[in-house]
């Protein structure tokens, strides 16, 4: 427990001072701004590596198209809303439209070009998402979705919305499923982390142009399938790690 404290006081203090040191990047290229956010993440990686002993092990990451693609990754936990960024080229990810109400990192969001998401607003918030996707699709972007829309704990039943659907219709390129076993590690609504490895697997990505019922079917099989191996590969391991911790 006295390393997570640790962890989670040096996680927000110095992600609080690279977003004020880093301040003046909103008034540079967005392309700075984008690295500093993937040199961020990087140090949290590294600090969660070298306080708590979580490690990350990316597999299929050779999957992902060279332009532009949806990439519809499962969400297990907080850990891959930071994490996720350095393993792609230019992300853009969907996000709340009320956090980008909050200072700095709404300031910031905004310069990174991330896709606001209003839910619940009815028909004119969606085109008003799916033209923005369009935007960054002709930038050559990965557009990242969590389909599910919020964390759900390691082998809940899976709960995918229909703007994943809407995307990859309106976007025409290939949808990417990614796979991965963070909640076992970083649980959400907790404070503690604990050791071992995050597995991400990158999928084969999903052809555009298919109905959309069979585009479902095969990205939650493909997602929910690959997600039950991690967590079935990563359990044993975790319960030898939390033993040892015991003793």
């Amino acid at each position: 427990m006295a390393r997570s404290l640790l962890f989670n006081l040096l996680f927000y203090v110095t992600t609080t001072l690279f977003v004020v040191l880093g301040s003046p990047l909103l008034f540079a290229p967005r392309s700075w701004a984008m690295a500093a956010l993937a040199v961020h993440a990087r140090f949290e990686l590294w600090l969660l590596k070298v306080i708590i002993g979580l490690k990350v092990e990316v597999r299929g990451k050779e999957k992902l198209p060279e332009g532009a693609c949806l990439v519809a990754s499962k969400h297990q936990s907080a850990w891959e809303t930071f994490a996720l960024i350095p393993l792609f080229r230019d992300p853009a990810l969907l996000m709340k439209r009320e956090l980008f109400w909050i200072p700095f990192h709404g300031w910031f969001s905004k310069k990174f070009e991330m896709i606001p998401v209003d839910r619940d607003k009815g028909p004119a918030a969606l085109r008003r998402m799916l033209r923005e996707a369009k935007t960054r699709v002709e930038d050559e972007r990965e557009i990242i979705i969590f389909p599910e829309g919020t964390r759900r704990p390691p082998g809940a039943p899976p709960d995918y919305k229909t703007g994943v659907i809407l995307l990859y219709e309106a976007l025409h390129i290939p949808c990417v499923p990614v796979a991965l076993n963070s909640g076992l590690f970083w649980p959400r609504r907790s404070l503690v982390r604990h050791a071992g490895t995050v597995v991400v697997e990158f999928l084969d990505p999903i052809p555009p142009g298919l109905p959309k019922g069979e585009f479902m079917s095969r990205l939650t099989a493909a997602i929910e399938t690959a997600s039950d191996r991690l967590l079935a590969e990563a359990r044993p391991k975790e319960s030898a790690s939390m033993q040892g911790v015991n003793l």
